[in-house]
């Protein structure tokens, strides 16, 4: 089995450096100073912090051991920037993220260009293969906070009660979504898990073998007229369709609807990346912002259940990297195009899926602080597959793991449908 943080040739890990630092600074653009520092939620971060925190992990984890000589832009940023790598430093609580008004946007950008200049001189040097597969490691790590940094910017702006814009200009306009067709798998013994061709995660690891039952996925994504028929029928009202926990939190929470939802003189209304928008006009594009809660809720109400990570996988695996993902600039879930076939495997939105997230068997976390990017999350979460209209093309891939808590639905989640083959 190759190395699952395998190293791309020199010139296109530089390359590669360059776009990735480039675009998180490009989805900033449209916003201001202030912009940076709201922290609107419990799982959000502020903008600036995410400009800093993916330098750090730069700095901490490369320049400081592979680079002679480097002396650190600010001692304090070593534990300021820190997330949660109790290995490498303390930090400060999470919540707190929104008071830092010191250091500067403007010091952080220098911070963010300083560290660029020393990532290149040692990118271009004869590096062990440790340190591009660190380098690796932090480009896809900046990758996740591109998607987050989104997410987070979408909460403060729909936490301001003006409910600005991110980016200007109308969603498209959809048809009728195709009717639901359901795509058989025999089932049978398959292999899941990294090939060890490219970069993954360690979560990702070892490769392994898993017996399915015959199984039915559905050809697209649930959308917001089918999840607005649960809503009619009393979907939040009927604790039957609830798991425990998820009833509690409905009735805790108050939730009557999907995040972003709200009703506006007896019409229900979104709000999205460029600002708020009719349901009327979403009704054919999948419904985003639900928790594994409401998933499985809406699932149970349908008649079905969602797909354990292992089929999902098992039909994925075959398919090209294509669909509605950050590259397309949507920023919003697309419907589906086709009458026929399986669509929006990848992008639009995430897929809750029915499995746990735990490790798989013979899991081993990477060496030192590192192993703390995954391995010590694997309690009280839930998988997610596919990635959504915020993930770069260039991150996702069928084997991907991406994991929240049941009850959170502030990232760009939705609902694909399974069933017991008939």
């Amino acid at each position: 089995m190759k190395d699952a943080l395998a190293n791309p040739p020199r010139a296109e890990l530089e390359r590669h450096f360059c776009t990735v630092r480039r675009q998180t600074e490009t989805l900033c653009q449209p916003l201001t100073p202030e912009d940076m520092m709201v922290q609107s939620c419990a799982e959000a971060s502020p903008a600036k912090w995410h400009l800093a925190h993916t330098t750090w992990f730069f700095e901490t984890f490369l320049l400081s051991e592979f680079l002679a000589g480097y002396q650190p832009a600010n001692a304090d940023f070593h534990w300021l920037f820190n997330s949660y790598y109790n290995a490498v430093s303390a930090q400060p609580e999470k919540k707190l993220r929104a008071s830092f008004s010191r250091p500067s946007l403007a010091e952080i950008l220098a911070y963010r260009e300083s560290v660029d200049a020393a990532m290149l001189r040692l990118i271009q040097r004869d590096l062990p293969p440790e340190a591009e597969r660190r380098v690796t490691l932090g480009l896809n790590h900046e990758q996740q906070h591109q998607e987050l940094l989104l997410y987070d910017m979408k909460h403060a702006f729909w936490s301001n009660p003006l409910h600005p814009a991110y980016r200007d200009g109308a969603l498209p306009q959809p048809a009728a979504a195709p009717p639901v067709s359901w795509i058989p798998h025999e089932g049978g013994l398959m292999e899941i898990g990294h090939t060890g061709d490219g970069f993954s995660f360690d979560n990702e690891q070892p490769r392994h073998k898993v017996y399915l039952q015959p199984f039915e996925l559905a050809s697209r994504l649930a959308t917001c007229a089918e999840y607005l028929d649960f809503i009619c029928d009393g979907g939040y009202e009927r604790a039957e369709l609830w798991l425990s926990e998820g009833w509690d939190t409905v009735r805790a929470q108050q939730w009557r609807a999907p995040l972003y939802w709200f009703e506006t003189d007896g019409a229900w209304r979104v709000f999205t990346l460029r600002g708020p928008v009719d349901l009327a006009d979403l009704l054919a594009t999948p419904v985003c912002h639900v928790s594994y809660f409401e998933a499985d809720a809406f699932a149970r109400w349908s008649g079905k259940r969602l797909p354990t990570e292992a089929e999902w996988e098992s039909v994925a695996a075959p398919l090209p990297i294509r669909g509605d993902l950050l590259e397309t600039g949507a920023l919003h879930p697309a419907a589906a195009k086709h009458e026929s076939g399986l669509q929006q495997i990848f992008g639009d939105a995430w897929q809750w899926t029915a499995s746990a997230y735990l490790g798989y068997p013979g899991y081993s976390a990477l060496p030192g602080a590192l192993g703390e990017y995954n391995g010590k999350f694997m309690s009280s979460q839930m998988v997610l597959r596919g990635g959504s209209a915020f993930t770069p093309a260039s991150h996702i891939r069928a084997t991907y793991r991406n994991f929240f808590s049941p009850a959170s639905r502030w990232q760009l989640c939705g609902v694909r449908l399974a069933n017991r083959q008939q």
